[in-house]
């Protein structure tokens, strides 16, 4: 089975705490509330102002998608939305793809869901799909989720110099990688 066709059959994903189940439009919702949260909206570098159209449309349109695996983050305790962690920018030739999570408000911060999603993803991604590199980018302004990479193994690969304006002021974004052949934590 190709990677691509890894990625068209979305797998459900559990640790203790979570569920990572294929985003879609049952999760209109918690993504639209994500997205009235400035501060999330900060920490993904999000300016766009989306229209629920918009979002209906997007998560309509997720489960064709053969270039990205989007996964919804629920608390298996209480079935709560915590956000999305997602696959993206599919290199079938170079066995890579991207990286990026957004937790959905301040009741998801703190908690280590980010590190037990990032790390189901990258078992998922290492281990099912064959992935050989996983890439991302964190914003300079955020040292809580680049703590969260670095836990799930993810190294420092550069810096890129002011590539996002926020509130009248640039921020670098800190550019991370971990390869299939890197150690990463295994207790979850």
């Amino acid at each position: 089975m190709s990677t691509q066709t890894r990625f068209a059959a979305v797998a459900v994903l559990t640790t203790p705490r979570l569920r990572l189940e294929p985003l879609g439009p049952a999760h209109f919702d918690g993504a639209w509330a994500a997205l009235q949260d400035d501060e999330a909206r900060r920490l993904t570098g999000t300016h766009t102002v989306f229209t629920q159209e918009q979002i209906r449309a997007w998560l309509a349109g997720l489960a064709a998608a053969t270039d990205r695996a989007d996964w919804a983050i629920i608390n298996r305790e209480d079935e709560s939305y915590l956000g999305e962690v997602v696959l993206n920018d599919l290199d079938p030739d170079n066995a890579s793809a991207g990286l990026r999570i957004a937790l959905a408000g301040p009741h998801a911060y703190g908690r280590g869901y980010g590190t037990e999603a990032v790390g189901a993803v990258l078992d998922h991604a290492f281990t099912d799909v064959g992935l050989h590199r996983v890439g991302l980018e964190v914003f300079a302004f955020n040292p809580r989720a680049q703590r969260c990479y670095e836990k799930c193994g993810f190294r420092v690969e550069g810096r890129r110099r002011e590539v996002l304006r926020w509130d009248g002021a640039w921020v670098d974004a800190i550019d991370m990688g971990i390869l299939s052949t890197d150690p990463r934590p295994t207790a979850r």
